[in-house]
C-alpha cells in the first residue's frame, strides 16, 4: 500500500486542504495530487505562496478598503470606488512612463500599478508550483503560523465558471461578479515575465476563497487546494529552490533582486535557524 506524506485535512465547497509532513515530500504531493489532475480534461492550475496560513486570498485593494471601513457598501459601491483609485493612477501617471507609452487597457493599467505599489483588485499567481513556494518561504516571518502555504487554482474551472455567470441572466449592474485571469501582454513589467506570472481579480471585497466556496457550494470539486507545509522548513525549501535556480536573482531581474538574493547568502550558507 502506497505510504503519503500528507494528510488530506478537509474538502468542501470546491476548496480542499492538504497538510505536508514536511517540505521534502512537496514535488510527490504536486505530481501526485495535482499534476495527475492537471491531465484530465478542464483542468489547468496557477500558484500562489503565502508565509501565512491563515492570510486570506484577497486583494491589495480589499486589505485597503478594509481598513478605511468600505467594506460594508454593496458590490456596486465598492467598484465604483476601485474605478476611482484607478482614473486617480491614471492621472498621477501622466508623464512617468517615458515617451509615447503604449496604451493600456483597464487590467493592463490595473497590473503596471500593482508592479508599483498601487491598491488593486488584482491577486499575483505563478505557473509553476515552485516559485510559488520560493515566495511562500522566502521571508523570514516575525511572528509566523504553524503552516506556509502554497495554493492552485484550478484555472479552467474558474473561466468555466466565468462563462457560466456571463451567459447567466443579468441581475446586478457594473462587473460581473466573476474571476478574470489577467494576463497582460505589455512590456513593462519584466518580474512578470521571469515568474511566469499572471493575476486574477475577482470582484471587490471578496476573496479568491469566499468567490469559490460560493460558485461551487456543496461541490466537492478540487477547484482551489490548499497545501499547508510546515514553517520548520524553511531553510531545506530555499537551499532545494536554490539549486533548481528559483530565487530571487532569477525571479526578480532588477537591482532589487540581486539586492534581496545577497541578503539571504547569509541564511542560506549558515547554521539552520
Amino acid at each position: 500500500m502506497e505510504t503519503r506524506n500528507w494528510t488530506h485535512v478537509e474538502t468542501s465547497d470546491g476548496v480542499r486542504t492538504l497538510r505536508l509532513e514536511g517540505w521534502k515530500h512537496f514535488s510527490d504531493l504536486i505530481e501526485t495530487e495535482i499534476l495527475a489532475a492537471a491531465r484530465l480534461p478542464g483542468h489547468s492550475f496557477i500558484w500562489r505562496g503565502q508565509r501565512r496560513s491563515d492570510w486570506p486570498l484577497s486583494s491589495t485593494i480589499d486589505r485597503l478598503f478594509g481598513r478605511l471601513g468600505f467594506l460594508a457598501a454593496g458590490p456596486e459601491a465598492l467598484e465604483e470606488k476601485s474605478k476611482t483609485q484607478l482614473d486617480a493612477f491614471r492621472y498621477a501617471a501622466r508623464g512617468r512612463r517615458g515617451t509615447s507609452p503604449t496604451k493600456l487597457s483597464e487590467n493592463e493599467l490595473w497590473a503596471l500599478g500593482q508592479h508599483f505599489g498601487l491598491a488593486t483588485p488584482l491577486l499575483d499567481w505563478t505557473r509553476s508550483p515552485f516559485a510559488a513556494a520560493y515566495f511562500a518561504f522566502e521571508e523570514l516571518a516575525s511572528d509566523p503560523t504553524a503552516f506556509r502555504t502554497v495554493y492552485a487554482l484550478n484555472k479552467a474551472a474558474v473561466l468555466s465558471a466565468g462563462e457560466q455567470i456571463n451567459n447567466g441572466p443579468s441581475v446586478e449592474k457594473g462587473r460581473p461578479q466573476l474571476i478574470e485571469i489577467v494576463d497582460p501582454l505589455y512590456d513593462e513589467n519584466q518580474r512578470l515575465v521571469s515568474q511566469g506570472g499572471c493575476f486574477t481579480r475577482a470582484p471587490i471585497g471578496t476573496s479568491i476563497e469566499q468567490w469559490v466556496a460560493n460558485f461551487f457550494e456543496n461541490s466537492n470539486e478540487s477547484v482551489l487546494i490548499k497545501i499547508e507545509i510546515p514553517d520548520a522548513g524553511r531553510l531545506d525549501c530555499l537551499r532545494t529552490l536554490n539549486l533548481m535556480n528559483i530565487n530571487h536573482l532569477s525571479l526578480f531581474p532588477d537591482l532589487i533582486g540581486a539586492s534581496r538574493f545577497t541578503n539571504l547568502r547569509f541564511e542560506l550558507e549558515g547554521d539552520d535557524e
